[in-house]
């Protein structure tokens, strides 16, 4: 059985993954990391966010020391193939959310959950439909500027969700932190920790 004692970091100055994390019910400190997100030639959006939540994990872990737990995620929205991202301004929310409406889009989280040289890390997925959407509508939401800071410039959990038809998969994937893969990652590693009693030393 799991430990639920160790300390645990969250690699993310984001206030939604903070607030899924705190659903666990289990105390831990916030770590922002600054690494660079763009992707490489060719990299596929599944390899990207694997490849990103692993970077932000072992640059948390260098600041936090031994023994900590760290959760890292970074997540993405495709549609078509194409990486829709955090909008740099206006324009670029307005041409994310209108690249959405009438259609599915995928929401791909990589999770990576790390302690000292023990990693574990999942990819999930979550497919989105997004109801038609009138210019107007588009601009009022824009308008809000709830989706400045989001993957595909909208927030379901907020004003965005109410273009959202339906979902298949994890609503907290959409939100940026899958618990599900994440509770199952922190067993993992705290298992594997348990397992060998050199490491508690």
């Amino acid at each position: 059985m799991a430990t639920t004692g160790s300390r645990l970091v969250l690699a993310s100055a984001s206030p939604r993954r903070r607030e899924l994390l705190a659903l666990l019910g289990r105390p831990f400190e916030v770590v922002a990391v600054d690494v660079d997100e763009a992707p490489r030639h060719g990299e596929a959006p599944e390899a990207l966010v694997e490849r990103l939540a692993r970077t932000k994990a072992a640059a948390a872990a260098q600041q936090v020391g031994p023994r900590a737990v760290v959760v890292a995620a970074d997540t993405v929205v495709v549609v078509d193939d194409r990486v829709v991202g955090k909008p740099a301004d206006a324009d670029g929310a307005r041409a994310g959310v209108a690249a959405l409406a009438g259609r599915s889009h995928r929401v791909i989280t990589g999770v990576a959950v790390r302690r000292d040289d023990v990693e574990e890390c999942a990819v999930e997925t979550t497919v989105v439909w997004f109801r038609s959407m009138t210019a107007g509508e588009i601009a009022a939401y824009v308008a809000t500027g709830e989706g400045r800071d989001k993957a595909g410039a909208y927030g379901i959990q907020g004003i965005g969700g109410r273009f959202v038809e339906r979902i298949e998969g994890s609503y907290h994937n959409v939100v940026g932190l899958p618990l599900t893969s994440v509770e199952r990652l922190l067993a993992e590693v705290e298992a594997d920790d348990e397992a060998d009693p050199d490491r508690s030393r």
